[in-house]
């Protein structure tokens, strides 16, 4: 908001109690807006809304949306209801907001072969990504690691907290937590959090790939793929999905289905379907809540 007092430039802010989609876009049209900043669940919302062709957007210019990765299915929405008006950042608190921008014009940048996700962008001004392995060594284009940032927006450190220093800062790098890949143009693509990946039968899985590929299914609205304790496998991965409305598909249907479009040891060997998923405040799903939710409802499983 600094950037925009300093020019002069108002701030709209709704004044409905939580999200009201037909607000928002009469909001847009009357005050003519030209910037929104949002989160990808919010923006999902307000584009599905058939609210969104009632008004205006002609005014938008730049839709940010960030929090969290954007399924694929959901961005190519956002661009056919609003046009090539999307930006997206990809960054944390520790690195004073974002680490990469993707603007609108890049936001057709092709996805490496193999990788089921779009790329969240390329460095912000003043901002090294490394991408390293658990020893620190940098790794080639097109390889899982690390992401790891370095510049003059990386805050100095935990306060009063040594501990969490040593086990963020490595070498002079922040190591952000989360998973990812550079391509040969230096753009970013994020595979999910080191803390969500999980281990079954000796192979490492990240669940953010198999969710992409659930959402593809056209009976899925909103999903999760968690990594559940199991005694055999050591962890199995389990899919919570939330369906769109009048779809009656089953467990087996979707595991079929999804068995013709990844490697067999990467389907969710357990399904659930939720009328919806738990949220954060700030509109993101909570993993841990979805966690703890499935072992007190499955205790005989987990």
């Amino acid at each position: 908001m600094l950037p925009q007092i300093a020019r002069g430039a108002a701030t709209v802010l709704p004044t409905s109690a939580s999200l009201n989609p037909a607000e928002t876009w009469k909001l847009v049209e009357h005050e003519k807006i030209a910037n929104m900043f949002t989160v990808p669940t919010i923006l999902k919302r307000l584009v599905e809304d058939p609210s969104v062709q009632d008004y205006d957007q002609s005014s938008l210019q730049y839709v940010v949306y960030a929090g969290a990765p954007m399924p694929t299915t959901d961005v190519a929405q956002a661009r056919k209801v609003l046009g090539d008006v999307l930006v997206q950042y990809y960054g944390l608190g520790e690195v004073t907001g974002n680490i990469t921008v993707l603007p609108p014009a890049h936001h057709d940048h092709p996805s490496p072969p193999g990788v089921p996700f779009s790329t969240c962008g390329y460095p912000r001004t003043g901002i090294q990504v490394s991408i390293q392995d658990q020893e620190g060594n940098e790794v080639q284009p097109l390889q899982n690691g690390e992401i790891c940032v370095a510049g003059p927006a990386v805050f100095a450190g935990y306060l009063n907290n040594p501990e969490a220093n040593v086990e963020a800062f490595r070498d002079g790098w922040f190591h952000t937590g989360d998973v990812g890949m550079l391509d040969d143009s230096g753009f970013l693509f994020i595979t999910g959090r080191v803390s969500d990946m999980y281990i079954s039968g000796g192979s490492n899985i990240h669940p953010r790939e198999i969710e992409e590929k659930i959402l593809d299914h056209p009976d899925i609205g909103e999903t999760v793929v968690l990594g559940m304790p199991d005694t055999d496998w050591g962890e199995i991965g389990v899919a919570v999905c939330v369906l769109e409305a009048q779809s009656n598909i089953t467990e087996e249907d979707l595991r079929e289905w999804l068995k013709k479009r990844m490697a067999r040891y990467k389907v969710p060997r357990k399904v659930f379907f939720w009328q919806e998923l738990p949220r954060s405040g700030y509109g993101k799903i909570v993993r841990r809540t979805v966690r703890e939710m499935l072992q007190e409802s499955n205790s005989d499983l987990f």
